[in-house]
């Protein structure tokens, strides 16, 4: 009885037992001095075997800034001012709406604030800086800093 549901009694399909010997009778028809030369490769390299120059690992470079673009094609745009900078590679910016109440003409101010990324921790507190939307990146982060446009006194 077969121990594993691969083996069986019965020969595979397409395979006879003739089939199955042919690789062993072609192999020993192979003198031992072709195999042992087959398998060892030579120690020197032939004439006209050239060596390909190893590669080294190049120290990996800081990607250059790249200046920011005038707008950002699809993507939201907003200005507003640091109101925190303490996270790492993350800012908090109030984004201030100044709009005239549509029935009563008065002014009304509105604000928000939002998380950015800022890949070079280049803001402060203060500063008046340009974002722009992105992917999530975090829970909260859905925008990146594009530019600071004014550092703070």
């Amino acid at each position: 009885m077969p121990t594993k549901k691969t083996d069986s009694s019965k020969p595979a399909a397409g395979k006879t037992a003739a089939a199955k010997k042919t690789p062993a009778k072609a192999t020993a028809g192979k003198t031992a001095a072709a195999r042992k030369t087959a398998a060892k490769p030579s120690a020197k390299p032939k004439a006209t075997e050239v060596e390909a120059p190893k590669r080294t690992r190049v120290a990996a470079k800081a990607k250059p800034e790249r200046p920011a673009p005038e707008r950002v094609p699809g993507r939201k745009e907003r200005r507003g001012v640091v109101v925190s900078s303490a996270m790492d590679k993350t800012i908090v910016v109030r984004i201030d709406v100044v709009k005239k109440h549509d029935v009563y003409g008065k002014v009304v101010r509105r604000s928000s604030k939002l998380h950015a990324h800022d890949e070079h921790n280049t803001a402060g507190v203060g500063d008046l800086v340009r974002v722009v939307e992105t992917r999530p990146l975090s829970a909260t982060k859905r925008w990146r800093l594009l530019e600071v446009l004014e550092k703070a006194k």
